[in-house]
């Protein structure tokens, strides 16, 4: 636990099973944006039968609606949303290729048990530094839904964004460490 690695996406499954639950990352490379509505329109699409406006496979979502690029700047403020809300989308798009997911909060077990079974993670983002974030970023292009407008899916070039591993493919979960380690602390 807690050592730093370095990972450019797209991510393979070798990646994926090589990191632990507490694993600092710098990720680097392509990464997509999609929320809530972004996911609905995914998982429809999927369903009818449609290609995703992106490669799933080995691909990273980031759970963020960023704001509009000040003059000069790549993007504007960028930081993670709560994840549960995408959990409804998540097993389909992972069952499709989906390896990483980047968001801030707990996930549910659904969610977890799909990571297990299609050797994908689920990274932390440090929410509250948005500002910070955006400086990761040196390209964004929208791929899909820009009607959508801040919540359409974007296409990021990342250099060594900071996430934390939250859930790892063999179902380990970092609230649930930590609350463990913190009930045991205080005994």
């Amino acid at each position: 636990m807690t050592e730093t690695r370095r990972l450019v996406t797209p991510l393979t499954d070798a990646d994926c099973a090589a990191l632990e639950v507490g694993d600092m990352v710098l990720l680097s490379g392509v990464v997509f944006t999609a929320r809530d509505t972004a996911h609905s329109r995914l998982r429809e699409s999927l369903i009818r039968g449609e290609a995703p406006p992106f490669d799933l496979n080995g691909a990273v979502i980031f759970y963020a609606g960023p704001a509009p690029a000040p003059p000069g700047r790549v993007i504007g403020a960028i930081g993670p949303t709560t994840s549960y809300r995408m959990d409804p989308f998540a097993p389909l798009l992972m069952e499709r290729g989906l390896k990483g997911m980047i968001g801030k909060g707990k996930r549910s077990p659904e969610v977890i048990a799909a990571m297990a079974r299609h050797r994908a993670v689920y990274f932390g983002a440090i929410g509250g530094v948005a500002a910070l974030t955006s400086r990761c970023v040196r390209k964004a292009a929208v791929v899909a839904y820009e009607d959508l407008g801040p919540e359409a899916i974007l296409r990021l070039e990342l250099a060594e964004l900071p996430v934390v591993v939250v859930n790892d493919i063999r179902g380990g979960d970092l609230y649930d460490l930590a609350r463990k380690e913190r009930l045991h602390s205080e005994r």
